[in-house]
């Protein structure tokens, strides 16, 4: 598809996940009139290696796929990083239809393709991303002040102080809300069926 759409001087468009609420994977900024959409939707697997504690992820796959499969955005980001900062290998599609790996590719493209560059530099077919082993123990708690109180600004002004400081395994948050997005949040997840 990418070799035939060169060959014709058509622009590409690339459909992964469809996670992009503006919808640009359909956009042209060009006043180009018609250019070619490839659809990866259909390329949605996740495959878990337990042994090497990585995971190939198909580009197609959605947030939901990846999260029920392996997890994803959430507490252990401080400890183990994002997504971008696990990825093994990669399987793009580059201009030329070829398809290359990290090997193929060199380390300065795998860099750019991670994050490192301003551009597109090719398709991305699938990641093979490193998993992180979950704590035996996890421990949630939950702090609440009133904004009349002092104590949210003092401890507002220690985390600021210590955050950068703290040891790996400790994660924290701070989630400012006002009473009323708080009850529409507790409600509305509160209402949630789960299966």
């Amino acid at each position: 598809m990418v070799y035939c759409a060169k060959k014709h001087g058509e622009q590409i468009r690339t459909r992964s996940g469809g996670h992009d609420y503006e919808g640009l994977s359909y956009v042209s900024y060009f006043n180009v009139p018609k250019f070619v959409v490839i659809d990866l939707r259909n390329l949605s697997s996740v495959s878990v290696d337990v042994e090497s504690k990585s995971a190939w992820v198909e580009a197609g796959a959605t947030l939901g796929e990846l999260y029920y499969a392996i997890g994803g955005y959430g507490y252990l980001k401080r400890k183990y990083g994002l997504a971008a900062d696990n990825i093994l290998d990669v399987k793009i599609v580059n201009a030329k239809g070829r398809i290359l790996d990290r090997k193929s590719m060199g380390e300065d493209l795998f860099w750019a393709i991670r994050g490192g560059g301003p551009a597109s530099f090719g398709i991305v077919v699938e990641w093979k991303v490193r998993l992180g082993s979950v704590p035996t123990t996890v421990a949630v708690f939950d702090v609440r002040r009133n904004r009349e109180d002092d104590t949210t600004k003092k401890l507002v002004h220690r985390w600021q102080h210590c955050a950068d400081k703290v040891d790996e395994d400790l994660t924290f948050y701070m989630i400012f809300l006002t009473a009323v997005s708080y009850n529409v949040i507790i409600r509305n997840f509160d209402d949630l069926r789960f299966p």
